[in-house]
């Protein structure tokens, strides 16, 4: 596998991993969570969304042939909640990362010695990609902060929760020795779940 090549799965890979943790951060909030702001100034979980959305749609709707900034979108929009659904948004959020995906997928180690714009200013391909890579991340960890600050004590931990990291190491070992591959850290609130359970099931046979 070429450096691009290998580039190109990673970065995939990683706008995958990014959408599933704000999708499970999400999932944990009630609506008028979804919709809440903490202050006058803060962004809701909902606009963050729907600015995401809107960003995708404009940066990879025909990526490599027309500039980033399309002349339909409507940034300043993506901050108002003005008779939006959490159904509508969600949708418009998945049909946000499909163009991405639709677009991002097809890439050939040719089309990453193109240049495209972004507002009229000149990326490389690997540039754009990783332009947007780390804003999307910058706004997930947002919606992750968010929905943690509401959830509190009932927040599911998207990461290896504190004084659990001992378990987790172990359980990779373990999962290592079976030829099990790609277990870490975006699988983390599956694999403590699954610690979890298993205890549990040890402690009742046990008892």
């Amino acid at each position: 596998m070429s450096v691009i090549e290998n580039y190109h799965a990673d970065a995939l890979k990683s706008f995958r991993n990014y959408k599933l943790i704000a999708e499970r951060a999400i999932g944990q909030v009630s609506k008028e969570e979804f919709f809440a702001a903490i202050d006058s100034e803060a962004n809701s979980i909902a606009v963050i969304v729907k600015h995401i959305a809107g960003n995708l749609h404009s940066r990879w709707r025909d990526f490599l042939t027309t500039d980033g900034e399309k002349p339909d979108r409507n940034r300043d929009a993506e901050f108002e909640i003005i008779g939006d659904t959490r159904e509508g948004l969600m949708e418009f959020w998945e049909t946000g990362w499909q163009t991405l995906f639709d677009n991002i997928g097809p890439l050939t180690e040719e089309d990453f010695t193109k240049t495209i714009t972004i507002r009229g200013e000149p990326h490389t391909i690997v540039e754009a990609v990783n332009r947007q890579l780390t804003h999307y991340a910058y706004h997930v960890g947002q919606i992750v902060l968010l929905a943690k600050h509401f959830k509190s004590a009932e927040w599911k931990s998207l990461s290896v929760p504190r004084n659990r990291s001992a378990d987790f190491n172990r359980y990779l070992a373990e999962e290592q020795k079976k030829g099990v591959d790609n277990v870490g850290r975006f699988q983390v609130g599956e694999v403590i779940g699954k610690m979890d359970k298993t205890k549990r099931l040890s402690e009742s046979e046990s008892g």
